[in-house]
C-alpha cells in the first residue's frame, strides 16, 4: 500500500510541475513578470510543490521493504 501512495505523490508531482511551467507562460504570469519580475505566485507554488511531492515519492518507492524479508 505504501508503494501505491508513493507512486501517487510521484505522479501527482509530475503533473503539478507540469502545471506550474504552463502557468508560467499564461497572460497573467507575463502581466506580473512585467511588474514584479516573477511569474504569479500561484506557478511558483505548483512548481515548488510539485518538486516536493516528487522527492516524497521517490523516497517512498526507494526506502520500501526488501523483498523476501
Amino acid at each position: 500500500m505504501n508503494k501505491l501512495i508513493s507512486l501517487a505523490l510521484f505522479a501527482g508531482g509530475i503533473v503539478l510541475v507540469v502545471f506550474g511551467v504552463t502557468a508560467t507562460k499564461s497572460f497573467s504570469s507575463d502581466v506580473s513578470r512585467f511588474f514584479t519580475g516573477s511569474p504569479t505566485d500561484k506557478a511558483i507554488w505548483m512548481m515548488i510543490g510539485g518538486i516536493v511531492a516528487i522527492i516524497i515519492g521517490l523516497g517512498g518507492l526507494s526506502l520500501g521493504k526488501p523483498k523476501g524479508v
